[in-house]
């Protein structure tokens, strides 16, 4: 382009800009910290963590815990999927894993095997065991004691803990009033 030449981006351009599409074997670690739509035709496992809208095509493998705003289910996908926004499995969908999600449209023909948190508030406020004795401010050994006594809302998936922050706010206001 010339420096005399000057050209309007037109709004459909921009938005096309940002998206990514794969359509090849991937494994590894996907973190977007920017909005993207990000779709994904081929295979793909390990971790995806999108702000923004992922797509996952009707011939697309993903083996993988989501992590994204917006995502949109039309092939097969195990693990673990945590939305901020929406979730849609089209007809085509398999989905084993578990969903965590405030809004969820599954669409007729859609294979979902495992269980569905829906929460007004916001799926990704969640907090590990260090983050949540931070929050507390309480030592680390005082959260686990809590958690091996039931005493304290989590959850768990495999060895790791998880704290929704909701449910914590709700649990230290109970504990308050006793």
């Amino acid at each position: 382009m010339a420096f005399g030449d000057k050209r309007i981006v037109k709004p459909a351009e921009a938005s096309t800009a940002r998206g990514i599409e794969i359509n090849a074997e991937m494994h590894g670690s996907l973190s977007f910290k920017d909005p993207v739509d990000l779709k994904i035709n081929g295979i793909f496992s390990g971790s995806l963590d999108i702000k923004g809208t992922l797509n996952v095509g009707g011939r697309a493998k993903v083996e993988a815990d989501i992590n994204g705003d917006n995502v949109i289910i039309a092939g097969y996908v195990k693990g673990a999927v945590r939305v901020t926004k929406l979730l849609t499995l089209m007809p085509t969908a398999v989905l084993e894993g578990d969903i965590y999600t405030p809004k969820l449209n599954i669409v007729e023909g859609a294979v979902f095997q495992g269980t569905c948190h829906m929460s007004v508030a916001e799926v990704n406020d969640w907090l590990n065991i260090k983050e949540l004795a931070g929050y507390l401010e309480l030592d680390e050994e005082v959260i686990i004691d809590l958690v091996r006594n039931n005493k304290i809302p989590c959850v768990r998936e495999g060895d790791i803990l998880k704290f929704e922050r909701a449910q914590i706010d709700q649990w230290t206001t109970s504990v308050m009033v006793k």
